[in-house]
């Protein structure tokens, strides 16, 4: 399907948007999981027209919205700053507001051609983040927000999470690391009480004093200096890269998921097989296969996917937590074993990641951070948008027809997106490989999910 290269995007104004009422000024202490996740996400949001909400209601509707929900989350109207006796980033929450932008597209939302198919032009729905920009640290914006009236998108930009959306337009924002602030929103846009306020301690994820490091960490990388503000674990490799859309639909699902059932001979919890767990494996497999160059059976192969932590703490941290509470799961393999051992056993290996995220081990990840200062490490990173469930957040100008983040190209990142349809109807997966391995991945992907 065509997809439009230039989407004739003109921003109409810019405005500054601060907390509708006066909030404390105080420094915002960042966990270590926070200080890793130092990187901007952008998310596009699309809706279909509301002849009962035209667009400048819509963006008076947003505009009050966000200043609203800056009060309770004000560290968002914040800027960075590096507290440089601890070589530590925190927020400065000084209400220095959030941008948002008014803009406005000469195409249709139907002009865009396939919206599930990543387009590099939604980059143009996005308002450029100040990192980008090369501003200094305290000018850097910490959300944003761009509605876009002709088609639909809306980012976030955070050292913190996800994104947010939108109608017939987009937008920029930064999430806490779930939908929860998504519905936060929402909920201020219809004019309804927030059902709790927020929980901004950072501390509750501090390390402990002294640090403990219980465990080896093979998901980690130990850094060689000390990071700056500007050091982030998705620095992209100047290398020419392929982008290709795979989709596995549901009977797909279905057949790896009988596949790992068969265990030949091996034990395998039947918790294991969730449709998850399969699809990480067929994808960490091929890909593994497809990028061992040099044919190297001992190579090890490291899948990293990131687990909510929230209620793998003893006891639980409260749901209205704000911060990162998301830690990188892992397996490791060789490419022999990769090769010769039968999907269930691979499936172990992936589910072994989730259930060694016990309340211990992460204690022992965040005082890792705290000695070593290192980022999340490995060939195959699985990031999913598949369940996320931004298409169920709706706004008094309905729900989000498609949700989905402005790629950049990472040849380690595996991006998974649910079908525009819905979460039931399949999974989209976007790979970012140079050529030769593309065309090695895509023999393996469909060779592998064919063989029983």
């Amino acid at each position: 399907m065509r997809r439009s290269q230039d989407l004739n995007v003109t921003r109409l104004s810019t405005a500054t948007l601060r907390p509708s009422e006066p909030t404390e000024r105080r420094y915002m202490f960042l966990s270590n999981i926070d200080q890793v996740l130092n990187f901007s996400v952008e998310t596009v949001h699309f809706f279909n027209a509301n002849a009962e909400h035209p667009i400048e209601s819509v963006i008076a509707t947003l505009r009050s919205a966000v200043e609203r929900v800056l009060v309770p989350y004000d560290f968002l109207a914040g800027r960075l700053r590096l507290d440089e006796s601890k070589g530590r980033l925190e927020i400065d929450c000084n209400a220095a507001g959030v941008t948002f932008v008014v803009a406005k597209c000469e195409l249709e939302l139907a002009e865009l051609g396939d919206l599930e198919y990543p387009n590099p032009a939604f980059r143009q729905l996005v308002t450029m983040t100040e990192a980008a920009s090369g501003r200094g640290l305290e000018d850097r914006l910490l959300c944003a927000f761009q509605t876009t009236e002709g088609v639909l998108r809306n980012p976030f930009i955070m050292p913190e999470t996800t994104s947010f959306a939108v109608p017939d337009v987009p937008l920029n924002q930064v999430e806490e690391g779930n939908i929860i602030q998504m519905r936060r929103l929402a909920a201020l846009a219809f004019n309804r009480p927030l059902p709790f306020p927020p929980l901004n301690d950072r501390r509750l994820l501090a390390a402990r004093s002294p640090p403990r490091v219980t465990f080896s960490h093979p998901e980690f990388l130990k850094l060689e200096t000390l990071p700056t503000p500007h050091t982030t674990m998705l620095d992209p490799l100047e290398e020419t890269l392929e982008f290709k859309l795979f989709h596995l639909d549901t009977n797909n699902i279905s057949t790896l998921k009988e596949k790992a059932k068969m265990n030949r001979g091996e034990e395998l919890d039947p918790r294991a097989v969730t449709s998850f767990n399969v699809v990480i494996a067929h994808l960490w497999r091929c890909k593994a296969l497809a990028t061992n160059e040099a044919h190297d059976v001992n190579k090890v192969s490291t899948v990293l996917y990131a687990v909510d932590i929230r209620r793998r703490f003893d006891p639980p941290l409260p749901v209205s937590y704000t911060g990162n509470a998301v830690s990188s799961a892992y397996a490791r393999a060789t490419c022999y074993e990769l090769a010769n051992s039968s999907l269930s056993r691979i499936v172990g290996m992936v589910r072994e990641g989730a259930t060694r995220m016990t309340d211990e081990y992460i204690r022992s990840v965040i005082d890792w951070g705290e000695l070593y200062k290192g980022f999340p490490y490995g060939d195959v990173f699985v990031t999913s948008w598949w369940k996320l469930g931004f298409a169920e957040v709706e706004y008094p100008w309905g729900k989000p027809i498609y949700s989905c983040p402005v790629t950049h190209p990472c040849r380690d990142i595996v991006l998974l997106f649910p079908r525009i349809e819905g979460a039931d109807k399949g999974v989209n997966v976007l790979i970012s490989l140079p050529k030769g391995d593309m065309e090695k991945f895509e023999r393996l992907f469909y060779k592998l999910l064919d063989e029983m």
